[in-house]
């Protein structure tokens, strides 16, 4: 590991203060610290975020909830209001990593967590994430877990987080302090970017912004599932997932959001699909009708054709399971 500088910010302004060229903030470190053993992340500085007092769950004033970034996800998954009003993000936190990483990932550090591409974790080979203008090893090599959405010819790298793409369909906003002082509002939908010709920027963070919080809205109507599908029952990335809030009324389906996992270089949400649900009745029909759109613009790779089939079954199938559910008005 390259050799750094240490320090530590006893509050956010003097963390987003101390950052300078090459400097980087860690907190859990449960994927920076991986990155910096194998090279690819070779910061000059460290700033230790991790006793900031930003490990806060508090009820807003319009009944949504504010989180802390430093809060661990086992804390999160396990609050009694997230658990109430936001299952689907309990259940997500819960279906990623291991327990014991869970008790030391942030929320904030998982939103930001890296893409998990063999070839991005391979400094011998070529890739556009980690060394821009190198080329995509994945793009004709072994890309099983990679993406069919969002692409480009830069790059076919997937989002990791599971607890992103509940966000996602929760419609979270983040909460971030610029070293000018300013904070900043960012809808989630907003924060992350497609690769284009630049997959090496994956947010529309500045350099020094710091993620202060994450907010939710009001808990929604309906019925909420999250559903993950992977190679292993436990400890494994999304080959596909899927978190859905659906609320049937008077026989038609009247709110839906559906964000997904191990499709894209993001939390992957389309309006085109919920489109096709809202004001219509649930059936297979229906529901065949927001796959096609969904998977209109899927493109494989390969090793990954499997995922267009295997996603048409997880929609349909959690679209079935969620407008049965007990909390829909039918």
């Amino acid at each position: 590991m390259k050799i750094f500088e240490y320090a530590k910010a006893d509050s956010p302004e003097a963390a987003v203060a101390d950052i300078g060229a090459g400097t980087k903030f860690i907190a859990g470190g449960t994927n920076l610290l991986d990155l910096m053993k194998l090279q690819i992340e070779t910061p000059d500085k460290l700033v230790d975020i991790s006793r900031l007092d930003l490990a806060a769950i508090e009820d807003t004033a319009d009944g949504g909830v504010s989180i802390g970034a430093l809060v661990p996800n086992s804390d999160l998954a396990a609050d009694r209001r997230i658990i109430a009003g936001y299952p689907v993000l309990s259940r997500a936190l819960l279906a990623g990593a291991s327990g014991q990483l869970r008790n030391k990932a942030t929320t904030g550090g998982n939103l930001l967590q890296r893409t998990r591409c063999y070839y991005f974790y391979d400094t011998a080979m070529a890739c556009n994430k980690r060394a821009p203008g190198s080329g995509c090893s994945a793009i004709g090599g072994f890309n099983r877990i990679l993406a069919i959405l969002g692409t480009s010819e830069q790059c076919i790298a997937t989002h990791p987080s599971d607890m992103a793409v509940a966000m996602r369909a929760l419609d979270a906003t983040i909460v971030t302090l610029k070293p000018d002082g300013d904070k900043r509002r960012i809808a989630i939908g907003d924060f992350y970017r497609l690769p284009g010709d630049t997959p090496q920027i994956e947010t529309v963070l500045k350099p020094g912004e710091l993620i202060t919080h994450v907010e939710l809205p009001p808990p929604p109507k309906g019925a909420q599932l999250y559903r993950k599908v992977r190679d292993r029952a436990s400890y494994a990335f999304a080959l596909v997932s899927l978190a859905g809030i659906i609320s049937v009324e008077n026989g038609k389906i009247s709110v839906a959001a559906l964000a997904f996992g191990g499709l894209g270089p993001m939390p992957w949400r389309d309006a085109a699909v919920e489109a096709a649900l809202i004001g219509q009745p649930p059936s297979t029909a229906t529901f065949e009708a927001a796959a096609d759109a969904l998977l209109a613009d899927a493109r494989g790779f390969g090793s990954n054709d499997f995922k267009i089939p295997l996603t048409r079954r997880l929609l349909i199938a959690c679209l079935r399971d969620l407008t049965d559910a007990p909390g829909n008005a039918r």
